[in-house]
């Protein structure tokens, strides 16, 4: 990490120095002159007019609070680091949260590719009918489809929205568990601060809480359940839509 830091510190210093030394660069080529060429004479500059000077604003005078009477020290810091990531790839709950996302993430991806084969496969099949239809009856076709088209996508956007807030609700439960198991093991450390590992550059091993946070949040939480979706199914893939809607529109 400190290694990181130096590197984007050494390209910001690198880019400003580039940024400088072309600015220097483009100076130093208004000086310079083409030969055989006629050289012109420079017309005198002329002097610059002072802009009239203004008058700064005048600032509110800030308030001069008295001191406030001596409070309690805080205690020493006895600190502890836990690597956050590294405890949820060992939870057993993170990871069935995560295999069951995913897999109906798959399934909705799946189901989105079918239906818009099928939705491709009717409108071919509208565009060779059209000489063969009255224009009444190809619009008809045509809204009907782009109902059920239009329906169907509000579906699958209702199922991805319930997916992610299914998502969200099961690592809630583990982020108040995992803040439960932390201040547990600090307690039994006798620790009173502690950092997550990206803010540390380095510590020594016994400043770790990580695996015994593993431990114990794998014991206070085994297993996490994740809402079921309400209707996975498209309305576009009923088979008795069509017919529904053009009975309604009849």
């Amino acid at each position: 990490m400190a290694r990181r830091a130096t590197t984007a510190l050494a390209a910001a210093l690198l880019s400003s120095t580039l940024l400088s030394g072309g600015v220097a660069w483009a100076q130093q080529q208004q000086e310079w002159f083409v030969p055989n060429q006629q050289q012109q004479q420079r017309p005198a500059q002329q002097p610059q007019r002072q802009a009239p000077q203004r008058q700064a604003p005048q600032r509110a005078v800030q308030p001069n609070p008295a001191p406030l009477p001596p409070g309690e020290q805080p205690p020493a810091a006895v600190i502890g680091i836990v690597d956050v990531p590294e405890v949820q790839r060992n939870s057993t709950a993170f990871n069935m949260v995560r295999e069951e996302i995913e897999k109906r993430r798959q399934k909705l991806n799946d189901d989105l590719q079918r239906e818009q084969a099928r939705w491709r496969e009717e409108q071919q099949a509208l565009a060779n009918q059209r000489s063969s239809l009255s224009p009444e009856e190809l619009r008809s076709k045509e809204r009907d489809l782009q109902e059920r088209v239009t329906d169907a996508q509000r579906v699958f956007r209702d199922r991805s929205r319930g997916i992610e807030q299914a998502a969200q609700q099961a690592l809630q439960e583990i982020e108040q568990a995992l803040a439960l198991v932390i201040r547990q093991v600090a307690a039994s450390r006798k620790v009173n601060l502690v950092l997550p590992r990206p803010m540390v550059i380095y510590n020594e091993p016994p400043f770790d809480l990580s695996q015994e946070v593993s431990t114990q949040l794998n014991k206070v939480l085994k297993a996490v359940k994740v809402a079921p979706e309400e209707d996975p199914t498209p309305a576009a893939s009923r088979p008795a839509s069509s017919q529904g809607q053009q009975q309604k529109r009849n």
